[in-house]
This record gives C-alpha cells, structure tokens and sequence, in this order.
C-alpha cells in the first residue's frame, strides 16, 4: 500500500492519504487513546508513541505529534500502522450508532435563530470545510449567541499558528457578508 503525506500549515501535524476512503459517515476527532476505542485505524495510531491526537477525514489521516517528537522519528510508524489497520480489513469506526451530530460533526441547535444557524452550517460545509480539508483540518459550529458564532477547530486547524487570521479574516468576513446578523466569530477551545 502506498501512502503519501503532507505537511499542514501546523507544524505538529502531518497529513497522511492512503488513497483509500478514510471515513465516508463524517469527521472525527480523537484527542487521547482512551477516545480512540471505536475506530481500530485510530486506536493503531495511538499505538505509535508521540501521537497526540488524530483526526479521520473523508480521504486522509491528520496525525498531530507531541512537542517532543519529530516527524522523522514517528513517519515510519505511523505510515506502518495505517498499513497494518487496511490490511486487517476492519471497520474505521466501529460503532453503527452514531448520531447526526456526530457524523456533521456540528453541534445541535434548536429554537431561536434556527434558520440563521441553517444559514451559518451551509456556508460552513459548503465553503469552509472542504477548504481547512486540504489543509488536513475540519471547522464546525459550536453555538450562536447574539451575533457571535463560535466555531471548534479540529485536526490540523487546531493549534494552528494561521487558525486565527483564517478565523478572522476568512470565516469571519464570509459569515457576516451572507448573514448581516452575525457580528463576530471566535474559536472554542
């Protein structure tokens, strides 16, 4: 199997494309082993010692490495284990159960301003996240409160030295020129 990587704009996170689906039901993000439990791909990485967190894209892998680690110690594993993981032939995830939210990955939001948050998660599936994609990443909605949207950023977009100009001057200014009423956007962290 061959496998490519990437770099990310966040130096502690590298990006690795089997050139096989990844996961076709969302994104997910595991930040500890302990989290890892329901998808054998990720739970493989974890193995790996200096693996701080991994992220499951619709075609790719981010992989984000404690600061005490570089790449050329911890390539060679990684790139073992996902090998190892589509051999096996197992599921990525392996809980059938998942909730809508989980594969959206977006939070739930009921009652007031449900149609500006329709709004705001159209334009962030449309015109972001495939975007923060390419760069190994993933941006989803967390919450709207009197004009301030708060958005979680995973993968690769967290920790990330550009997340907050991309924050900024990019979702921020999108946001608030298709929907007049949001006036500000901040990161969950």
């Amino acid at each position: 199997m061959f496998i490519q990587t990437e770099e990310t704009p966040n130096p502690t996170t590298l990006k690795f494309l089997p050139g096989k689906p990844v996961s076709t039901v969302g994104t997910f993000e595991f930040l500890s082993a302990e989290q890892a439990c329901s998808s054998p791909l990720a739970s493989n990485i974890f193995a790996v010692d200096g693996v701080k967190a991994v992220f499951l894209g619709g075609d790719f892998i981010a992989v984000t490495r404690e600061a005490d680690y570089n790449w050329d110690e911890l390539k060679i594993f990684i790139l073992a284990a996902v090998s190892v993981f589509y051999d096996s032939g197992k599921p990525v995830i392996q809980d059938d159960n998942l909730s809508r939210e989980q594969c959206s990955g977006h939070e739930d939001h009921t009652g007031d301003n449900a149609d500006i948050v329709s709004r705001i998660k159209e334009l962030l599936d449309t015109r972001v996240r495939p975007a923060v994609a390419q760069d190994g990443g993933d941006i989803t909605f967390h919450g709207f409160d009197n004009g301030v949207v708060y958005l979680h950023m995973r993968g690769a977009c967290a920790g990330c030295p550009s997340s907050s100009v991309t924050l900024k001057m990019g979702i921020e200014n999108l946001l608030k020129y298709y929907i007049p009423s949001v006036t500000e956007v901040r990161p969950v962290l």
